[in-house]
């Protein structure tokens, strides 16, 4: 073809050249990793007991409690006979036993009682953004100071945000400086515990090929991990608190369908063809982690006290690529 020539060139293709179309392309794969630890653990906390299960359970305590109760009120009588001075202690140690258990109830109802707090300070909040209610807005930065009296790491936002709540008008403005003011630390924290989680979920899952191994660590860790998460927000909950709100918080993902490996997921996961380069055990600790991190994500917005408006929501494939790279990208370096 010369120089000068113009116009549409025309490449002509061989006769026996193979003509591809959509039908031809390989299959999806159906044996995706599923995150099926993950799977499981949504499934065991969001599984409620019945009725007639509750009410087994119940009188089963009762009945053991009473009985308990009753042999030790019978043998402490027949010790103070027999032998005053062991009748004695056995007095002392169910005392002590008594006091103890006392103590536990007590720490079991102040976490009840924070969580409780935090709950109402949400609440206002968003009372307060609705209603535009400025008298409202500033009860609740009120309230979320003084539960961060005690703070260290939240005094130097206190102390500016007491320098300027004076000037801002409005609910909004005054809600907004609160939340970066005061909680920009303690998302940051909470972050942290979130990768944390995600990690050590994911390296679990990888790396140890026992059986239910993945399902205790992964129920374990999410349950520390939003444990640790109400901590950072003051929330810190007794035995009784981390589960009950671990069941909350999982029982709310599957209601709303987060905790399930979808296309997204595993785009944003595995970078696309990241799976197809690992073997099956590496994909699965990449998306039990990945679920690790909604479940943290999910933990954060019910433990915050104040609702994401000025501050962006922590997004669940900024924290997987944070916490999860470099675990399975060099594997097979």
């Amino acid at each position: 073809m010369s120089k000068n020539s113009s116009g549409p060139v025309l490449i002509e293709l061989e006769d026996d050249a193979p003509v591809v179309t959509p039908a031809d392309a390989p299959p999806v794969p159906e044996d995706l990793p599923q995150g099926a630890a993950m799977q499981t653990v949504a499934a065991l906390a969001a599984r409620r007991p019945s009725r007639l299960a509750r009410w087994f359970w119940s009188l089963l305590f009762a009945v053991i409690g009473f009985f308990v109760s009753l042999a030790a009120w019978n043998t402490v009588n027949a010790l103070v006979i027999a032998n005053p001075l062991l009748g004695y202690v056995a007095t002392g140690l169910i005392v002590a036993f008594v006091i103890v258990a006392f103590a536990i109830a007590i720490k079991e109802l102040a976490a009840y009682a924070r969580l409780g707090r935090i709950d109402r300070l949400k609440a206002d909040a968003e009372a307060a953004y609705a209603r535009g209610d400025l008298a409202l807005a500033r009860k609740t930065v009120a309230g979320l100071t003084s539960m961060y009296r005690a703070r260290p790491d939240t005094k130097w936002g206190r102390d500016r945000l007491k320098e300027r709540e004076a000037d801002v008008l409005d609910a909004d403005g005054l809600l907004a400086l609160a939340e970066r003011e005061v909680l920009s630390p303690l998302d940051l924290a909470a972050v942290k515990e979130v990768e944390a989680a995600a990690r050590q979920v994911a390296t679990v899952t990888a790396l140890v090929p026992l059986a239910l191994a993945d399902v205790v660590s992964a129920l374990t860790a999410n349950i520390r991990m939003i444990r640790r998460v109400a901590e950072v927000y003051g929330g810190r909950s007794g035995t009784l608190g981390a589960w009950r709100l671990a069941k909350a918080v999982i029982g709310h993902l599957v209601a709303t369908g987060a905790v399930a490996v979808g296309d997204d997921l595993i785009g944003s996961v595995a970078g696309g063809s990241l799976l197809g380069k690992v073997s099956r055990r590496f994909g699965e600790g990449l998306v039990n982690g990945a679920l690790t991190a909604r479940v943290g994500v999910a933990a954060i917005e019910v433990c915050r006290p104040l609702p994401f408006n000025a501050q962006t929501r922590p997004r669940v494939t900024q924290i997987i690529s944070r916490s999860l790279t470099g675990l399975f990208d060099r594997s097979e370096s």
